[in-house]
C-alpha cells in the first residue's frame, strides 16, 4: 500500500470517531512513520493527557500521535481486515490523548469485544425469526 492510501486510511479512522469526541481533541497531531522504533509498537501517543491539562499549560507543543504503517500492513489478511486494525489503533492512542491508560483500554476493548459479540448474537437470532415467520 503506498503511503498516499495508507494516510487515507487512518483519516478514514479519525472521521468514525463520533464528532462529539473529536470536537474535544485539542492540540494534537496525528503522524504516519513507515516503521516504529520498536517492533511491536502499532502506534504511540507522545503528550500530556487532557486529565493532566491544568492552568500552567497554556502555549504548548501539540501532543502527537504516532501510526506505524509497516507493522499494520503485516498484522491485516486483507484490505478489510487493515481497515479495521488501523481503526482500533487510531481509536487506541486517541483514548491515550483522553487520559486512559493501557489498563483501562483492556477494560474497554474487552467490553467492546463483548458487546459486538452479542450484537452479532442478536442479529443472527433476529434473521433465524424473521426466516421462520417467512
Amino acid at each position: 500500500m503506498t503511503s498516499f492510501e495508507f494516510e487515507k486510511l487512518t483519516k478514514e479512522a479519525l472521521l468514525e470517531i463520533p464528532e462529539h469526541i473529536r470536537e474535544k481533541m485539542d492540540n494534537v497531531a496525528v503522524v504516519i512513520e513507515k516503521r516504529p522504533p520498536f517492533r511491536s509498537l502499532l502506534g504511540l501517543y507522545q503528550g500530556v493527557p487532557k486529565t493532566a491539562w491544568g492552568r500552567a499549560f497554556g502555549m504548548r507543543l501539540p501532543d502527537k500521535i504516532t501510526i506505524f504503517q509497516e507493522p499494520l500492513e503485516r498484522m491485516a489478511q486483507s484490505q478489510e481486515e487493515l481497515k479495521e486494525i488501523v481503526k482500533n489503533t487510531v481509536w487506541h492512542e486517541v483514548a491515550h490523548h483522553f487520559g486512559f491508560s493501557e489498563k483501562e483500554r483492556k477494560v474497554y476493548d474487552d467490553l467492546k469485544e463483548a458487546l459486538d459479540a452479542s450484537e452479532k448474537l442478536i442479529s443472527k437470532e433476529i434473521e433465524d425469526i424473521e426466516k421462520e415467520l417467512d
